[in-house]
């Protein structure tokens, strides 16, 4: 069984929350677990999913956001409920995540850029999720940064996180990128207060971590 927990992300600097990410999970005999890949989620269990949990969000925030990869992106039944869904949300407005795995490779932004572009149609933003890992480079996500409302960067990618000088220079660099180019700059991953610290040096306003609040399960109309 699937099922999304939320996570609060929020405005540090007037401590207000700005909007919930949901986050799947999958129930195992060891618990709620994330899945190793987002591709494992089949089609149909995601949209079903994200549909039931969307037509029971009633909260006072700007905004919630559903991570995606490419795969699921170019899947005509998710974007179906992805646009279901922020019919059921509005005035809320949905957040769609492109997350980068493993196996997507075989879809270009060019592939992508027109049906991200019919998201945005419908009202919805898109945001660029893990800037900065992997292959998530600038030059790989460089023709979907007209399309960005926004961009997240995630320390908890990053062992060392940011004690590293190294990883708060990447945080350096695109904190100034999304500002130059007049987009929301989330930095994730905070989970103490040497973190949250180091944001404030920083001067990063938008945020999200177990610091400020852990995922919790948000049950569906006959869970037990």
């Amino acid at each position: 069984m699937y099922r999304y927990f939320i996570q609060p992300q929020l405005n540090k600097y007037n401590n207000t929350l700005i909007g919930y990410e949901l986050l799947m999970k999958h129930d195992t005999p060891d618990g709620w677990r994330p899945p190793l890949h987002f591709s494992d989620i089949p089609s149909h269990t995601l949209a079903e999913v994200l549909v039931a949990t969307t037509k029971l969000l009633s909260l006072k925030i700007g905004s919630v956001s559903v991570n995606l990869n490419r795969t699921q992106l170019m899947d005509p039944e998710v974007r179906k409920a992805i646009i279901l869904s922020q019919s059921q949300l509005r005035p809320l407005k949905l957040v769609v995540e492109l997350t980068e795995e493993p196996g997507n490779e075989q879809w270009s932004n060019e592939d992508l850029i027109p049906l991200i572009q019919q998201f945005k149609n419908y009202g919805m933003d898109f945001s660029l999720d893990d800037v900065g890992t992997g292959e998530n480079k600038l030059d790989h996500i460089r023709s979907l940064v007209p399309l960005a409302d926004e961009m997240k960067f995630a320390i908890q990618n990053f062992s060392e996180k940011l004690r590293d000088p190294d990883i708060e220079n990447k945080v350096i660099f695109w904190r100034d990128f999304t500002k130059e180019h007049n987009l929301r700059f989330i930095l994730e991953g905070i989970e103490d207060k040497n973190d949250d610290r180091l944001a404030d040096t920083l001067e990063i306003d938008l945020r999200q971590g177990y610091f400020y609040g852990r995922p919790h399960l948000l049950k569906l109309e006959g869970d037990k």
